[in-house]
């Protein structure tokens, strides 16, 4: 008796080589307009350098805090934490995640 083969399992949308597109749908609003932001800017010196090395890691970049994201208490809890790292205080829980992202540096 043979086992049946199992199908391979379709691959995470946010895996290595995901679109921007994709990028963006993953990332909290406030987070998606500054990756169009920095992907425009990227891609607006790539027009004149003719080198997509900047995109590219405009897109990676933003990959791996969408990845972030797609746990989004982990995300505060950690975004809280960068924070308080970075002033020594601790960041109240109902400050909105932008104001302490800021604090973090992020």
């Amino acid at each position: 008796m043979t086992a049946a083969a199992q199908p391979e399992p379709a691959p995470h949308p946010l895996a290595a080589g995901a679109s921007p597109a994709v990028v963006k749908q993953w990332l909290l609003p406030h987070d998606a307009e500054r990756f169009i932001a920095e992907y425009r800017a990227a891609l607006d010196d790539a027009r004149t350098s003719l080198q997509l090395e900047v995109v590219l890691e405009v897109v990676e970049r933003w990959r791996g805090i969408a990845i972030l994201q797609t746990a989004p208490a982990a995300y505060r809890r950690t975004v809280r934490h960068a924070a308080q790292i970075a002033t020594g205080e601790p960041s109240p829980q109902d400050e909105p995640l932008e104001v302490t992202s800021t604090k973090a540096g992020l």
